[in-house]
């Protein structure tokens, strides 16, 4: 019999797949239903710092710096009259979800300037959370930002929350960094236990008919995991973290590949919000059954196994792959 149970942030979980962030924790009956369709673990919906203080100068800082120049920055943050449930009542959603379900729930904290609002970690962990995924979801549009100021207001960050709690604690970035492992490194330093790469911006588009720019959402494929792919390559073993994959993640093949990069987890929600709970019963029985003819015992023995760390050539991973590539394309007929 294959043992599918992994360990993410201390957490023993039954099986690999975790539900993330999205609007299938916003009611309880669809935390439920996570829970009864197998999951292995529930990340809540963000709060988002701009609920618990909107009204803060230093968020506002952050904010409208560069909105001059960039009439669109302003619509990556959440309208806050868009907001049916504050942060009181994210709280009491949140307790209640622990107490209904059997699997460990993550609470998802959402900003990126140091401040007050960080005490919520705190008050997720008095509310039942196992642990806590910081969301650190930023669109730098100022031209006097440097990237060693933006990460160290990063790196500040995870600290104040660290020391605000107990239980484990993940940084969600964005794929966007100058160095992503030395960031990493310093976020490890800071006392940060997992990473889950990657955050996806929702990008706008026009309206060419109203000449407006509008917000667009559009959900993953399975080609979206390439990237977070990749950098889990690369930086497992390198860091002394837990690396969960997000983006992309819909099918049993997409999970197999997330744990042989070297993922403890594989986080799902597009395929969830497509197709319905009952998939993930699919892709446990496909998984399974792969592991089977492959001789695999167990979800430990498949991590890491692809990864930089464990593969003849390393150099597929990096700069000499993308040589390579562009080689083998030949001129259109």
């Amino acid at each position: 019999m294959t043992n599918l149970t992994t360990q993410y942030l201390g957490l023993t979980l039954k099986n690999p797949i975790v539900a993330s962030a999205s609007p299938l924790t916003k009611k309880l009956e669809s935390a439920i239903k996570l829970d009864e369709a197998g999951v292995g673990a529930i990340v809540m919906y963000s709060l988002f710092e701009e609920q618990i203080i909107h009204d803060s100068l230093e968020l506002d800082h952050y904010l409208t710096r560069g909105t001059d120049s960039f009439a669109e920055a302003l619509t990556y943050f959440p309208d806050m009259n868009n907001f049916t449930m504050g942060p009181k009542k994210y709280l009491d959603h949140l307790s209640a979800i622990k107490k209904a379900v059997s699997v460990p729930v993550i609470g998802s904290l959402n900003g990126v300037s140091k401040g007050g609002w960080t005490r919520y970690a705190r008050y997720m962990q008095e509310s039942g959370a196992d642990a806590i995924e910081l969301n650190l979801y930023y669109l730098s549009t100022d031209p006097d930002l440097g990237s060693a100021e933006l990460e160290e207001t990063y790196i500040n960050l995870v600290s104040d929350v660290r020391s605000s709690i107990s239980i484990p604690l993940a940084v969600k970035l964005s794929p966007f960094a100058t160095s992503l492992p030395n960031l990493v490194k310093r976020f490890a330093g800071a006392g940060a236990n997992g990473l889950v790469l990657f955050n996806r911006f929702y990008q706008p588009d026009f309206d060419l008919d109203n000449l407006e720019v509008v917000n667009n959402l559009s959900l993953s494929n399975s080609g979206d995991m390439r990237l977070p792919l990749r950098w889990i390559s690369i930086l497992y073993g390198k860091v002394d973290m837990d690396l969960a994959l997000s983006s992309g993640v819909h099918t049993a093949t997409d999970v197999i590949k997330a744990m042989m990069a070297g993922a403890k987890v594989a986080m799902m929600a597009s395929e969830l919000l497509k197709n319905g709970y009952a998939r993930v019963a699919d892709i446990l029985s496909t998984l399974q059954s792969w592991m089977e003819d492959h001789e695999y015992h167990s979800i430990e023995q498949m991590q890491g196994s692809m990864s930089q760390k464990s593969i003849k050539e390393p150099a597929a991973f990096e700069r000499a792959n993308y040589m390579e590539e562009l080689a083998s394309f030949h001129d259109l007929p």
